[in-house]
């Protein structure tokens, strides 16, 4: 197994490029990550144009993550013990098989809802493989010199397929409908699936020490009864339960009260990721070691007046302004957070804490698109008002509970 290079390589983008595989780890993630910004759009545009139903469009956002991340420690045992990017691949080929499976019984006339949130949810358990084995590879395969540098390119990446793959999804619902951009989201899939194979793992996989279900059952109480990821979990767990309502809420507000397209969707969530771009790339060259904290804190706090604005705004101006806002905002929260968790989480510890703590993280967001479903068809203002309301004491909670200072990456 090829192990990271020496600490000496030196902190630039470029240094990045040239740790042997990193290449292709690269491009592997960027592959997946525009077919999940994709997915993310169409799913949501597929479901309100066959079912003409927010509330299922919420439980189906719900049902394709959720799952994922209630077996989050599960999957990070298995990351560890069977190693990172074979599962990697597994996943990219489940996604691309059942998306294409979701298209072929669309045309056939053969999805009711059960159906479609069958499959959904298989899928929500298969992705988080993928996206835990991506972020716990990368501080695997380099020095710690280069982690924020890999921060910055990691969000950015993340960023850039947020632009590309909304619009992407958008033009190809409004000209050739849903089953199309779902087709082309599993091709995209399986080119994700062929550029990682023969990468070498960047460390020896795991000898496993016990079951299975005991070493996910570990790192569950390792996540808890560390302090700096128990805060990470509650606070990043109330701002994303806010910031649900995103998803599901931008393309009704848009479509339904704006009058715009699936096309404009598209648009508004690509300026998400060109935000998300230009800040994770700037962020990326700044020495977060002890700013962590302070860098989600205030993001978390921007977001607040975002939520407020699209709660009255009946101009699609606004709806860009506030995507501006989000983006970069979001993008730094997530710098700040990976640097965080890298450097106060044991390395032996990568792969089932980054699991654990990721899904801890982001559940949130499921759970907050799926109630805001039944509310936006009651009213625009309420969903995104209570989600302000929440960031707001998502700030109050990561100042109290994420510690201050440093915890030795070894304990």
């Amino acid at each position: 197994m090829l192990g990271p290079p020496p600490p000496s390589a030196a902190p630039s983008y470029a240094a990045l490029l040239q740790i042997p595989g990193f290449a292709r780890v690269v491009l592997g993630t960027l592959l997946a990550r525009l077919g999940g910004q994709m997915w993310e759009i169409v799913l949501v545009l597929f479901v309100l144009q066959r079912y003409q139903s927010p509330s299922l469009a919420g439980l189906t956002v719900l049902l394709s993550i959720l799952p994922g991340l209630a077996l989050s420690p599960v999957a990070g045992a298995l990351l560890d013990r069977q190693g990172r990017v074979r599962l990697m691949i597994l996943d990219y080929a489940v996604t691309a098989g059942l998306a294409a499976a979701i298209v072929a019984l669309s045309l056939a006339h053969r999805l009711p809802p059960p159906v479609l949130l069958m499959i959904v949810t298989v899928l929500g358990v298969s992705n988080i493989l993928s996206i835990t084995g991506a972020r716990s590879l990368f501080p695997l395969m380099l020095p710690r010199a280069l982690w924020d540098r890999a921060n910055g390119l990691d969000t950015s990446t993340y960023s850039l397929t947020a632009i590309i793959g909304p619009a992407i999804a958008g033009v190809v619902v409004a000209r050739f409908g849903p089953e199309a951009a779902l087709l082309l989201t599993a091709g995209v899939a399986a080119m994700a699936a062929v550029s990682l194979v023969g990468v070498h793992e960047p460390i020896a996989r795991s000898a496993p020490g016990g079951s299975l279900f005991g070493d996910a059952w570990a790192a569950v109480t390792y996540v808890l009864g560390h302090p700096s990821l128990r805060g990470l979990a509650i606070g990043l767990f109330l701002s994303n339960l806010g910031f649900g309502v995103i998803p599901v809420g931008i393309p009704v507000l848009v479509l339904r009260h704006l009058h715009g397209s699936a096309a404009t969707v598209g648009q508004v969530f690509a300026v998400f990721g060109l935000a998300g771009l230009m800040a994770g790339l700037l962020i990326g060259r700044v020495n977060t070691d002890g700013r962590e904290r302070f860098l989600i804190v205030t993001c978390i706090a921007v977001q607040v007046p975002a939520l407020i604005a699209l709660a009255f705004t009946d101009q699609l101006p606004v709806v860009f302004v506030v995507a501006l806002l989000g983006g970069a905002a979001g993008s730094v929260i997530n710098v700040g957070i990976f640097a965080l968790r890298q450097r106060r989480t044991a390395p032996a510890w990568f792969g089932r804490a980054f699991a654990v703590s990721m899904s801890l993280n982001f559940a949130g967001q499921p759970i907050g698109s799926a109630l805001s479903g039944p509310l936006l068809e009651r009213s625009i203002a309420l969903p995104f008002l209570l989600g302000a309301a929440i960031n707001v004491v998502a700030a109050i909670a990561s100042i109290v509970l994420i510690p201050k200072h440093h915890r030795s990456a070894g304990t």
